[in-house]
């Protein structure tokens, strides 16, 4: 029964479903399968870290993976680099490097089928963005004090547009985040969709006899380039997503 809802219903994939419930009073502390993907994939990427701190085995002619962890590693070096115009941009290389991989993860993830989405959960996407967004104007606060208030008021602006510039600057200052996680949850919510539409169109021809399931293979054969597609945007998805990180970081730093 579970497996035809599945099938023939494109959102049950984006369905947060209880595994421990566990409630205190009005508070609801369940265990649901959000909850498990985002504790395992935490617990793996700590030991993956903790593994590559405490390896001393990495060579001067890199194998497959040690390649393809430099290949990321200086990537997302030179968008910090380039993008947060400072000499204290190393020390938001961490910073970076984790929301990358981690956004890179959760989106791959969902590909896996009967897995789940956490990126296409906006409310996830919301405290991920206004997470970060507090933090870059905690560091904005630090460094600036008080002056971290003319980012609203552009150098050499007129008095009089100040009363028109000020809230435009704020009103678009407060959405960074809104626009952040609103552009990363329906990416990812609308491939993933598109994907199990045209599936639970393969899966009823497929059900069908006669010259209807032969036609099932077209939409199997769509498939196979939409999967190669949806596997590009939860990259690129990542690398955005780092990237307006280390712009909101760069406005922070160099104000205006």
């Amino acid at each position: 029964m579970f497996l035809n809802i599945l099938l023939y219903s494109p959102l049950e994939q984006f369905q947060i479903v209880p595994i421990f419930p566990f409630f205190f009073g009005i508070f609801d502390f369940s265990i649901t399968n959000e909850t498990v993907i985002l504790f395992l994939l935490l617990f793996f990427f700590i030991v993956f870290v903790l593994s590559l701190s405490r390896n001393s085995s990495f060579s001067v002619v890199p194998g497959r993976w040690q390649s393809m962890l430099e290949i990321i590693y200086i990537t997302i070096l030179s968008l910090v680099n380039d993008n947060i115009r400072s000499e204290k941009s190393q020390k938001f290389f961490p910073l970076v490097f984790f929301l990358f991989f981690f956004v890179m993860s959760l989106n791959l993830i969902g590909l896996v089928p009967y897995s789940f989405t956490l990126t296409s959960h906006l409310v996830v996407t919301v405290v991920l963005s206004f997470s970060v967004f507090i933090g870059i104007n905690i560091v904005c606060v630090r460094l600036h004090g008080l002056n971290m208030f003319s980012l609203f008021l552009p150098s050499g602006t007129p008095i009089q547009l100040a009363l028109l510039l000020v809230p435009i600057e704020l009103i678009s200052y407060v959405f960074k985040p809104v626009s952040l996680s609103i552009r990363l949850f329906a990416n990812m919510m609308a491939g993933h969709a598109l994907l199990k539409v045209i599936a639970g169109f393969a899966y009823s021809l497929m059900s069908s006899a006669g010259l209807f399931f032969l036609m099932h293979y077209i939409p199997l054969l769509i498939l196979i380039p939409l999967f190669g597609l949806e596997l590009g945007v939860a990259l690129i998805q990542a690398f955005v997503f780092s990237t307006l990180i280390c712009i909101y970081l760069n406005d922070s730093i160099n104000l205006h």
